[in-house]
């Protein structure tokens, strides 16, 4: 910086380090919107302190996060630009109600045509992952269950089996068979969700009102069941919180069959219908390639012909033991998308009617009292028991030190909880794959060369939950 430059001037570029630390009193962060700043690669420079807070500042500026242009033209204002070479920058959210959440997407666009997509996150960073890191595992679910708050089951499943393995423990059967009867429930709730959203968005006003209808009976039985309609921290580390109730086979049984009811009233109002089909036949296309190259799993690689689902391909819980399809497409466009997930409710459906008839007897939990709450009758009968209740809920029980790795099929992909124990109470680190995380990076692959208007339905046909992607 010179004498004759004055602060409005700068960008990152016109920083040396000693102005970064010179500043450091004042504002060194007034520099929002200055763009991309070219970097220097860590091998070639061995950076000083000072140099490493002048890059930080440069990275995580909210204007490093800003889109530059193919053709380095700003337009603000004015006539709507005429040619061939230029181009706009578009901002679609973070308010944006068709983004399913705090998702900020920044379009590059000539005419009405997308040149390029770039998604922006961190709006509702809530630091599930570190949060994990303070509470016993006795404690976890409750955090974790709030991530995919469509699917909470599943992160629930995935963190208490990650805590089993480290401390060796086989579950009983009916634990097992119980866990997996949640799953599909779950599964089935949030693919209706997806149904009525990604109608309202299509303009398809009416599966808004249909897919609700039938996943509020889907919330009704999982309330019956674990007592809350979502966010349920009823799955937990050795089993499940409690047995299933008096009457649930009958009440899934016509929840059973009220959902398959409504899957034909949806196929036949959406499937072949001229407006819908136009909408998303060949729209927001993606290769088998590109969405391995991306890591993104779910319905989204298996419309690109690629029959990928962690419940076959690496089995557990009961699934090995139960008859079902794994639903897969040939051309990764957002119908595909859509018609994989309205198929996978029936899946679903075929799996709890198997889990109504052959749900083993025996216990919901494993009999180990270091990990296991004695019986709630005991509590008042047991001065012991009430001792042991007590100090299992306040220090949690120690799990032996290593690391693993679990993973299992949500409604959006594989899932996955990487944990490490020191040997105390808490996990040392606990990191969560997230799928939609990684699903979101196919928005620039699915939105080149699409029309402005195709942008809602590819983004709803990720079906993104932002409280996953900002964990």
């Amino acid at each position: 910086m010179t004498d004759d430059t004055t602060p409005d001037d700068l960008t990152p570029d016109d920083l040396t380090p000693d102005d970064v630390t010179a500043d450091a009193t004042g504002d060194p962060a007034g520099l929002a919107g200055a763009g991309d700043a070219p970097g220097v690669p860590a091998e070639d420079v061995e950076l000083l302190p000072d140099d490493e807070e002048l890059r930080l500042l440069r990275q995580t500026d909210e204007g490093a996060q800003e889109m530059r242009r193919v053709e380095d033209l700003v337009i603000t204002g004015g006539v709507w630009p005429e040619g061939g070479g230029e181009t706009t920058i578009m901002n679609m959210g973070p308010q944006h109600p068709s983004t399913h959440g705090v998702l900020r997407l920044m379009l590059e666009m000539q005419a009405e045509r997308i040149l390029r997509v770039k998604p922006v996150i961190g709006y509702l960073h809530t630091g599930m992952e570190k949060t994990g890191e303070e509470l016993t595992y006795v404690n976890g679910c409750t955090n974790v269950t709030r991530m995919d708050y469509a699917s909470p089951l599943a992160n629930e499943l995935v963190y208490s089996m990650a805590a089993e393995r480290l401390l060796g423990l086989e579950l009983p059967v009916r634990a097992q068979w119980i866990r997996m009867y949640l799953q599909e429930l779950n599964r089935m709730a949030s693919h209706l969700l997806f149904q009525a959203t990604n109608g309202m968005d299509i303009g398809a006003v009416s599966m808004m009102l249909y897919g609700w209808r039938e996943r509020e009976e889907v919330l009704r039985l999982l309330e019956l069941i674990t007592g809350l309609r979502m966010n349920h921290n009823f799955i937990r580390v050795g089993g499940t919180a409690a047995d299933l109730p008096d009457g649930w086979e009958e009440q899934t049984l016509e929840v059973c069959d009220l959902v398959e009811r409504g899957v034909r009233d949806y196929d036949e109002l959406l499937t072949e219908q001229p407006i819908w089909v136009e909408r998303l036949q060949g729209v927001g296309t993606i290769t088998t390639e590109q969405c391995l190259d991306l890591s993104i799993t779910g319905p989204i690689l298996r419309s690109t012909g690629f029959a990928w689902d962690l419940r076959k391909a690496q089995p557990y819980l009961a699934y090995d033991d139960v008859d079902f399809d794994v639903v897969y497409t040939e051309n990764g466009d957002c119908f595909d998308r859509y018609r994989i997930r309205l198929a996978e409710i029936l899946e679903s459906v075929k799996i709890v009617r198997q889990c109504v008839e052959r749900m083993p007897p025996g216990d919901y939990r494993v009999p180990d009292l270091k990990v296991t709450p004695p019986p709630r009758a005991r509590i008042d009968e047991s001065m012991e028991a009430l001792i042991h209740h007590f100090k299992l809920f306040t220090e949690g029980f120690k799990v032996p030190a290593g690391e693993t790795y679990a993973a299992v099929e949500s409604p959006r992909g594989e899932i996955g909880c990487y944990m490490v124990s020191d040997g105390t109470a808490k996990p040392a680190r606990m990191h969560i794959r997230g799928p939609s995380f990684y699903n979101l990076q196919a928005i620039d692959a699915m939105g080149r060369d699409a029309l402005v208007a195709d942008a809602v339905a590819i983004v709803s046909s990720i079906d993104p939950i932002m409280g996953e992607v900002d964990r």
